[in-house]
């Protein structure tokens, strides 16, 4: 009997260090709401919606530690379109079907000289267009609504397959390099970095990247963003531009956000501005987008929240600009015109 027991010791003693030297998550965030976009001459449409405060997801991350302070680990993660039950987004591949971890899908090694991380990951460009956007990318105020590639067939805005990327964190500083191989597909070739920089309620980040389209020019990105956190408000703004040949866009967003009880007050003003060569082109890219919300939370994981926002394109009915808030309603069939939405809806983060 006394054996027995020993040995249920034992081996509940080894099952914990196991236990504590490797660790799984299940995370994720589920979000709905009630949507409505009226884009002009195109028609209005009233919908139920998702992502309008966070993108949907559910996800798997880890880590192992490997002793002599290196440790393993990996993040698989994928977007739920919840108003429908299925699969959200792509994995960049024009006419490939949805990738069920399209947002990351990584392996990593961490150590003292930081971190080695592989596989689908966000690119080091867009991740400054997020952090310094007060409504997070997300839902119809968010302020890449009328941010373009430039027709240049480049699908690494957002996130890159096949990257190598590297990571350290050390003081404030974050630095983040990262290749991408394309393997022959064209717009997917990727080399970018970022660096941010921050101190008590300042931030700053510089991000530079480029894309090989192949037989054509790079298309090139590179933004610069800052904060300044006050406690009872908070200010962020951001700079950005692309380039494709001799067509480019240039990007401004400033936003605030104040926190009033328990509610989120949020408000952002972004602007576009486009140039080509091609005269036709001069203001296919222009635009100003106006943006105001309130997030209310309920508890640390969950919040309702309403949002509205007003696109005005720029240019005429022939060449002008044709973006809608939250990318969302009827398409345009003349540019030039007004994009406004709205919507209300409940996020709950596990």
């Amino acid at each position: 009997m006394k054996k027995s027991l020993l040995a249920l010791a034992a081996l509940t003693a080894f099952a914990g260090a196991a236990s504590a030297q490797s660790s799984v998550t299940l995370f994720g965030i589920v979000d709905l709401n009630l949507r409505n976009v009226d884009n002009g001459s195109a028609g209005s449409l009233k919908s139920m919606s998702t992502d309008g405060n966070a993108s949907s997801r559910l996800g798997f991350r880890g880590i192992e530690d490997l002793g002599g302070g290196l440790k393993a680990g990996f993040w698989i993660e994928g977007g739920l379109a919840a108003d429908l039950g299925n699969q959200g987004g792509s994995n960049g591949i024009a006419g490939a079907a949805a990738a069920s971890w399209n947002r990351r899908a990584t392996a990593s090694l961490i150590g003292g000289f930081g971190e080695v991380r592989l596989g689908r990951d966000y690119t080091p460009t867009f991740w400054s267009n997020t952090a310094y956007d007060v409504f997070g990318t997300n839902g119809v105020g968010s302020a890449i609504n009328g941010w373009s590639s430039l027709g240049s067939g480049a699908v690494t805005q957002v996130r890159a397959n096949n990257t190598v990327g590297y990571h350290l964190n050390a003081g404030g500083l974050w630095v983040w390099l990262q290749v991408a191989p394309g393997e022959n597909l064209p717009g997917q070739k990727y080399t970018g970095g970022r660096v941010n920089y921050a101190a008590g309620p300042f931030a700053v980040a510089v991000a530079a990247g480029k894309t090989d389209i192949g037989a054509s020019p790079d298309f090139k990105e590179f933004n610069v963003a800052g904060s300044f956190d006050a406690g009872f408000m908070k200010v962020v703004a951001l700079y950005g531009k692309n380039d494709w040949g001799s067509d480019s866009q240039k990007r401004f967003n400033v936003g605030v956000q104040a926190p009033v009880g328990a509610a989120t007050l949020k408000a952002s003003y972004t602007k576009w501005k486009g140039d080509s060569a091609v005269a036709a082109r001069q203001d296919v890219w222009d635009g100003t987008q106006l943006a105001l919300g309130v997030v209310y939370d309920l508890s640390k994981r969950t919040a309702l929240y309403g949002h509205y926002a007003r696109l005005d394109n720029g240019g005429s009915a022939t060449t002008g600009n044709k973006s809608r808030v939250g990318g969302g309603g009827p398409a345009f069939t003349k540019g030039g015109e007004t994009s406004t939405g709205y919507e209300f809806g409940i996020r709950h983060s596990f």
